[in-house]
């Protein structure tokens, strides 16, 4: 869709739904959304936006089923909004973004997906299964930075170069001005991507 939605979503139907299942959804979100039942009131200009939402994912979703489309579709989604779960972890709300990460199926689980289900273990405070997820994302992106300190700074941690969370101070007074640096650049880095903010000026 050119708002980047899942039409699926939008229409409610799951993505193994026949045409038939699918035409019921829509009519009954005309019913919901169609304009002409809200003239003169103020959600008139809501109801017509969600109405050609909707319109546009209909025929989205029936082109696939009519062109076969359907297995190209689901190879090139992940079916998540990583946007969201971000937000949701950022916001603390970890068994929300937890929920949406486990109704992705495990067999289009990308790289994205695996750094933030780490981050959903790390917040929790199991830092072996957070491990074991930066480990696993960095394995299908090893080109990430993003992905590459998260794992680097957990694993820091679990060496005992570090105490706490990434905000945490830097523990083993015997390393070089240097690698302090780049490991205080790799925590920033781990902390932003949670929420917070270790260096304020990077």
């Amino acid at each position: 869709m050119r708002n980047g939605k899942d039409p699926y979503v939008v229409l409610g139907v799951q993505r193994s739904a026949t045409e038939e299942e699918v035409k019921a959804a829509y009519k009954e979100l005309v019913k919901k959304y169609h304009p002409d039942q809200y003239q003169n009131n103020p959600l008139q200009d809501v109801a017509t936006e969600k109405m050609a939402e909707v319109n546009e994912a209909y025929d989205e979703i029936i082109n696939n089923i009519r062109n076969g489309e359907y297995a190209s579709y689901q190879s090139t989604s992940t079916f998540f909004d990583s946007a969201k779960v971000r937000e949701l972890i950022q916001t603390g709300n970890i068994t929300e973004a937890d929920n949406i990460l486990s109704r992705v199926d495990p067999a289009r689980r990308d790289a994205e997906w695996y750094f933030l289900k780490g981050s959903v273990a790390y917040k929790r405070g199991w830092f072996n299964e957070a491990y074991d997820n930066f480990s696993k994302a960095n394995s299908i992106n090893p080109n990430n930075a993003e992905y590459a300190a998260a794992l680097n700074q957990l694993g820091s941690q679990r060496s005992g170069q570090m105490n706490g969370m990434p905000s945490g101070y830097y523990q083993n007074r015997n390393q070089d001005a240097c690698n302090c640096c780049c490991d205080l650049m790799c925590m920033d880095a781990c902390c932003e991507c949670m929420g917070g903010d270790l260096i304020p000026c990077c």
